[in-house]
């Protein structure tokens, strides 16, 4: 997995954090996923923060 294609999806609430790819060529805006929190044991949102 290349370091350029590399973000961090991070969770204000609880500071959690997610790594995933993103195609910078296709996708410009930040990018928003609901995933499993495992501190609040259930799906929240994940934006996506700075490296």
């Amino acid at each position: 997995m290349s370091q350029d294609q590399l973000i961090i999806l991070r969770n204000k609430e609880t500071g959690e954090v997610y790594h995933t790819r993103k195609n910078k060529r296709k996708v410009e805006r930040k990018i928003e996923l609901k995933k499993y929190s495992k501190k609040l044991r259930k799906r929240v949102i994940f934006k996506e923060s700075k490296k």
